[in-house]
């Protein structure tokens, strides 16, 4: 069977796209993992498939798949890459997006940009979920570059450290094991920030079964939320990624919106009788 797909990115998070909408492409884990691999697949950050919406008011369902085929509940930069397509599509400008982890409202602005509501942030220590209960403004757990992590969760698991010089971590030395830290019963994607400004930030995020990537979305919601309980910062910041900038909001009713850049990069063809199944 060929099938064809979109490559996107936001701020360099990329993402393979593939359409279910109008029947089953057999896009098992097995093969969403071979499509995501960098040296043998087309390769991204996440793969995203469009399946049709069964929820009144919802413009499509979008399952999102880790490199090594494990299903994740949130990510905000691919939700803008899917908003875009379906902009495109459809010429409209709102949308309602849903996961597994809930509905996303989102909207195509004047510049191009597409913000995106990500939904209210989750800071009980059960809804994150951590593996006992513990202060989620501040948890024990530290190597020896980093300590003393906010956790939060935007239907995924994260934890901020705040940082005095990002650019000074070892990131790939320190990110596996935290991610895979005991507390964490699902693991986590773990945030390094840099207060810069009351307004400015910069991430760097480790992902969960992704590694280190040129932006995080629901990372970036998770750090204006951790540094606002902290007092670091206001309720509105600018985040800066490697890939790019993001506009982040945590509103006062705790929903966090996000808004960026969606960019198409190439479109082609995959046989997939070629993959796994």
């Amino acid at each position: 069977m060929i099938a064809p797909f979109t490559k996107m990115h936001g701020c360099g998070n990329d993402f393979v796209v593939m359409d279910e909408r109008q029947g089953s492409l057999g896009l098992s884990p097995a093969r969403a993992s071979a499509i995501a691999d960098r040296h043998t697949g087309v390769g991204c950050d996440q793969f995203i498939v469009l399946e049709p919406a069964t929820t009144h008011g919802v413009d499509v369902f979008m399952r999102i798949r880790n490199p090594d085929g494990s299903e994740a509940g949130a990510c905000g930069n691919a939700t803008r890459c899917v908003v875009a397509l379906l902009a495109a599509e459809t010429g409209q400008s709102v949308f309602t997006v849903e996961t597994i982890s809930g509905k996303l409202p989102a909207r195509v602005l004047g510049d191009g940009r597409v913000e995106v509501d990500m939904g209210a942030v989750r800071l009980g220590w059960q809804e994150i979920p951590l593996a006992a209960e513990a202060d989620t403004l501040h948890l024990d757990l530290a190597t020896n570059q980093v300590r003393d992590p906010a956790a939060a969760s935007m239907g995924n698991p994260h934890a901020t450290f705040f940082v005095d010089d990002v650019e000074a971590l070892d990131i790939p030395a320190i990110g596996p094991g935290l991610e895979h830290a005991a507390i964490f019963p699902e693991k986590a994607n773990i945030g390094f920030a840099q207060v810069l400004a009351p307004d400015r930030i910069r991430l760097r995020v480790w992902e969960r079964a992704a590694g280190l990537t040129l932006a995080c979305g629901s990372g970036a919601c998770a750090t204006i939320v951790n540094a606002a309980r902290r007092g670091l910062t206001g309720r509105r910041a600018t985040i800066i990624a490697d890939g790019g900038e993001l506009e982040m909001v945590w509103r006062e009713d705790g929903h966090v919106l996000m808004t960026g850049p969606a960019v198409t990069s190439f479109r082609g063809m995959l046989d997939l009788t070629a993959l796994p199944e």
